[in-house]
């Protein structure tokens, strides 16, 4: 069969995978035709900006957008068209956890992929590659193809790839300009085959050939979820080590240090933390769960269970140390949160520790006062009232302040919590922080970012995850 050539991209989903991914392919493949579609209209108006005031904080990606947008790099509201007119479409819509129904609180919610891939179906009217860019469960694709046979016009064929992302926020054009692989899925047909050639392609404009591996279609489903549950388990690890650090005195810094000598183990993620968050590490985890449950693999289930619960624990326990410290009591007393994104150069909330610690700190009737230079105050809003929704809205902001700058938090405060490890945070003036705090003046830092001595010797008493008191 003639060798498929991609001349136009569509991507259904302007979100945190599909802006950053197609912006980069349309930057690196100007030959290419790349339109990102989403029923938002306010996102896509943000995408199409002319401040250039993208929906996304990502470092590089206003860059790119600037360089390619109205070249070969469109953002639409109209879906049909983008169908339409494309070679090979992205399918990279929301796959959130189920609240309700079976699999609740585990499984993906596959309700946006599905209404996409019967989108596609009923409006495609020549031959597409439809690629899976979401995150999604195993054998989702033949799901996906299943609908697409059942409702194409009788002269379309669709073949299915799977291409799912391995970015990190805070470093996704990096990551998307020198990735570690780009994995392709396929079904192991000449037709599949085929497909996955044309988006290998692709890549292939900007990426060695080396890195661009091409498996089987379910292999390359499950290996997006093995990556985010191995990756998650050693930040579980690292984390139950650190509560073993602070009850025997040894330090996190310098057992994650030995440990990651090993270049059986290696450095990465081996720093302890208040606790991991964001869209995929808890999402794929409880998603590998649910699957091995579904596969009657009960052990195996636990297993993977276990590293969020580990995940969970470290959270409340680094709460609990901040009321302990302060006397086994924070009523009344002023807080401040410095961070609320989930990780530093993000402006993404999901899942982040900083959200758990102020619902524990509101529930001990502490006033919380917050700053995080990226996250819109409308997000912070919306992510406590979820997070406390036997609460009034009303009530949250009684107890909890957003403030414009650091110095502005802690001032009056008896306790400063550090939660995102934003570089800010490492050039606060501390002096001035500790003449206009409260004494005595506490420091906690989650995230290993301060210097804890020299916050001492300023006359902070400081607590830092994984190292006891006073040592």
């Amino acid at each position: 069969m003639a060798p498929i050539k991609v001349t136009k991209i569509c991507c259904i989903g302007a979100g945190y995978v599909g802006g950053p991914t197609c912006a980069v392919i349309a930057l690196r493949c100007p030959h290419i035709t790349v339109t990102i579609v989403d029923l938002n209209q306010d996102r896509v108006d943000a995408w199409n900006s002319e401040d250039f005031k993208l929906p996304i904080y990502e470092p590089g990606l206003e860059d790119v957008v600037r360089q390619a947008r109205g070249r070969n790099l469109f953002f639409s509201t109209d879906v049909d068209k983008g169908i339409k007119e494309a070679d090979l479409i992205f399918v990279s819509v929301n796959t959130p956890t189920k609240k309700t129904g079976v699999g609740a609180g585990f499984g993906a919610d596959l309700h946006y992929v599905e209404l996409a891939t019967r989108r596609i179906a009923a409006v495609a009217d020549s031959s597409k590659i439809v690629v899976e860019k979401s995150t999604v469960p195993c054998r989702t694709a033949e799901s996906m193809r299943t609908i697409l046979e059942a409702n194409s016009k009788n002269h379309c064929r669709f073949d299915i790839l799977s291409n799912p992302e391995f970015l990190a926020e805070g470093t996704a054009i990096s990551d998307l300009f020198k990735p570690d692989r780009v994995l392709i899925g396929s079904l192991q047909t000449e037709e599949g085959l085929e497909a996955c050639r044309a988006l290998a392609d692709v890549y292939a404009n900007w990426v060695p050939q080396e890195r661009i591996l091409t498996v089987g279609l379910w292999s390359s489903e499950l290996s997006k979820l093995a990556a985010n549950a191995m990756l998650a388990q050693r930040i579980s690890s690292i984390n139950a080590l650190s509560a073993i650090c602070e009850a025997t005195g040894a330090n996190i810094d310098e057992v994650a240090h030995a440990v990651g000598c090993d270049s059986r183990v290696g450095p990465k993620f081996l720093k302890a933390s208040v606790g991991f968050g964001g869209s995929c590490f808890q999402k794929d985890i409880l998603n590998l769960v649910y699957l091995s449950e579904s596969l009657h693999l009960p052990e195996v289930a636990a297993y993977w269970r276990q590293v969020v619960e580990m995940n969970e624990y470290q959270k409340r326990r680094f709460s609990k140390r901040v009321v302990d410290t302060l006397f086994n009591t924070i009523t009344g007393k002023r807080i401040a949160v410095l961070g609320f994104a989930f990780k530093a150069d993000t402006g993404d909330t999901r899942e982040s520790a900083s959200i758990t610690l102020i619902r524990d700190f509101v529930a001990e009737r502490a006033n919380v006062h917050v700053y995080d230079p990226k996250v819109e105050e409308e997000q912070i809003w919306m992510d406590l009232t979820e997070a406390m929704p036997q609460l009034p809205a009303e009530t949250i902001k009684k107890q909890v302040t957003l403030c414009s700058s650091a110095l502005e938090a802690c001032k009056d405060a008896e306790a400063v919590v550090i939660a995102t490890e934003w570089k800010e945070f490492t050039l606060i003036d501390w002096e001035t922080v500790y003449a206009n705090m409260k004494k005595p003046a506490f420091v906690f830092d989650g995230r290993l970012l301060v210097d804890a001595k020299k916050l001492k010797e300023i006359g902070f008493k400081v607590t830092v995850i994984g190292r006891g008191n006073g040592l």
